[in-house]
């Protein structure tokens, strides 16, 4: 009772009013500005949309769209699949973040199944918020992930030799776990790559098993050395998002004519455009509704 007289007390004063004011001001600045940060990255989007270089049917970036990734992934993992085909409609993502902002999440959705990886425990509390998430059709390990228990980690989850889409980010190593899988064969696989380092020198970090991130330009590998690595464990560069952020790779029995050559960092190489963000709108992110099988 005494806190909530002091507080309609407090609330009448000038100061504490004006200090209100102020937060409230804080707030709608916020606003504006994410508003017209999303505004001014579309624009950029339709312009470089009518590049010529991005006319190419064959290339990805014309095809992206985002429902829980970050950089429109979701649209370009779509159009790859529409490709090449997923007869089994599975996926293993290392890195997934809380669960609502992840590559995979989206294909969750549409029926698909698979496997979650993280050393961030927030993505099982998001699991167990929704029911319908819950079952054999998505597994969960939280993990640190390295290349010396990585294999372990896939043995214990199951996954199978071949599936369809492997998605990995772990900042600092992920070159090190992309190379210590060369016995699964996924048809696609997406990792983040150093878009700081140009596209015609292969460099990597060194390896340490334990070193995470530390907000720095110094992490992960160039494009060319990602291609180097993919050609050895038998995938092709096929193209990059807008952002400079992500690569994707295509299993090289499976490429064929279906997407633009050469498959080259060169080619295919995207600057850092990190603060390039689609329009969004004013909703929380979540998982949507895992669609039910077809009877």
């Amino acid at each position: 009772m005494l806190k909530k007289i002091f507080t309609k007390l407090a609330s009448l004063t000038p100061f504490y009013r004006e200090f209100l004011q102020l937060i409230n001001l804080q707030k709608r600045i916020k606003a504006d500005l994410d508003t017209l940060i999303a505004l001014e990255s579309n624009r950029l989007l339709l312009e470089m949309e009518r590049n010529p270089r991005y006319q190419d049917p064959l290339r990805l970036q014309k095809y992206v769209f985002q429902v829980n990734s970050q950089n429109g992934e979701d649209g370009i993992i779509q159009e790859i699949f529409r490709r090449i085909g997923a007869p089994h409609k599975t996926f293993v993502e290392i890195g997934v973040g809380d669960g609502a902002q992840n590559n995979t999440a989206f294909l969750l959705a549409q029926g698909w199944q698979g496997a979650w990886i993280d050393a961030d425990t927030t993505f099982l509390k998001t699991i167990e918020s929704r029911p319908d998430l819950q079952g054999e059709f998505l597994k969960c390990q939280a993990a640190f992930v390295s290349r010396e228990n990585v294999l372990t980690i896939f043995e214990k989850l199951g996954v199978p030799v071949e599936f369809d889409f492997f998605s990995l980010d772990v900042d600092q190593n992920t070159y090190y776990v992309w190379e210590a899988l060369a016995k699964y064969r996924p048809r696609v696989v997406l990792v983040e790559y150093n878009a700081s380092i140009p596209p015609a020198v292969n460099w990597k970090v060194n390896y340490l098993a334990e070193r995470v991130w530390d907000g720095s330009q110094n992490f992960g590998a160039s494009l060319a050395a990602y291609e180097e690595l993919g050609r050895r464990l038998g995938y092709v560069l096929v193209g990059c998002d807008y952002t400079g952020s992500n690569a994707f790779f295509v299993r090289e029995d499976l490429a064929g004519d279906k997407f633009a050559p050469p498959f080259t960092a060169e080619n295919h190489f995207e600057p850092p455009r990190y603060g390039l963000v689609r329009w969004r709108g004013a909703r929380r992110t979540a998982i949507l509704d895992r669609a039910k099988p077809v009877e």
